[in-house]
């Protein structure tokens, strides 16, 4: 089992098991017990997990979001394969609006070889970008949230008002027919509402965990977006109920 993988199944139990041990995890994976005491030790520097003799206690509560770096492992693949189809629909010349999480890093990446405007709202996205000779940057202003590093607050809204882009992508953190598009961080809800405005293109990015999921703030009902690339593990349902709303849904 390689060590992402691993990690990713620590988290799971953590998720469901207020107190784990060492000697547990190191049956139910296979592995040394060693390995299990580095890998709780890498995830507690992330704020999963409180070390204590023998295991740990879970900090992350039931539906809580995990740290940012704990969730750029989460699903690897699907993200390059969503990212490579968006990539397949820009054009040289497009301005976009980038919203922050892991998904849209890994389009991040793949832009950062094409000739196009980026106003990413995050800083791991702008540092990828950053470099890049031919993407001309603009990072708007505001505040950043510890971790993720997204940039959001009066500044980030105002300077997205000012701008009119091709393209704007949103990042999910829970999409339903019934339900729309929702973020769990009541902050970042007007935020994704200008960068939605300033756009002439609507595309969110997600992988199939994210359907039917609802987070506290809504941001726009589903009819409000004109496309969702996302993976195979979407529930069909799910994909068909967007489909009948005349949504653009792409599986990869």
């Amino acid at each position: 089992m390689e060590g992402s993988e691993r990690q990713l199944l620590l988290i799971e139990r953590m998720r469901t098991s207020e107190r784990v041990t060492v000697a547990e995890l190191a049956e139910e994976t296979g592995c040394s017990e060693m390995t299990i005491r580095r890998d709780l030790d890498q995830l507690a520097e992330q704020g999963v997990l409180r070390r204590v003799r023998g295991g740990a206690v879970s900090l992350v509560l039931r539906g809580e979001v995990l740290p940012f770096g704990v969730r750029e492992h989460e699903a690897p693949e699907s993200k390059r394969r969503i990212a490579a189809a968006f990539d397949a629909l820009v054009t040289d010349g497009e301005s976009l609006i980038l919203d922050g999480g892991t998904t849209s890093l890994a389009i991040a990446r793949v832009l950062a070889r094409r000739r196009v405007t980026v106003v990413p709202l995050d800083l791991h996205a702008a540092y990828v970008l950053g470099n890049a000779p031919d993407v001309r940057l603009l990072v708007p202003g505001g505040r950043t949230t510890p971790g993720a590093l997204t940039l959001g607050g009066h500044l980030t809204e105002t300077s997205l008002r000012t701008l009119r882009v091709d393209t704007t992508v949103l990042g999910v953190c829970g999409l339903s027919v019934d339900h729309g598009l929702t973020a769990n961080d009541l902050t970042e809800v007007p935020i994704k509402q200008t960068a939605i405005a300033s756009a002439q293109r609507v595309v969110a990015v997600c992988t199939g965990s994210k359907f039917g999921r609802t987070g506290l703030g809504h941001v726009c009902p589903a009819t409000g977006l004109d496309m969702v690339i996302t993976d195979e593990s979407a529930p069909i349902e799910a994909v068909s109920g967007l489909r009948d709303l005349g949504v653009d849904v792409r599986v990869v």
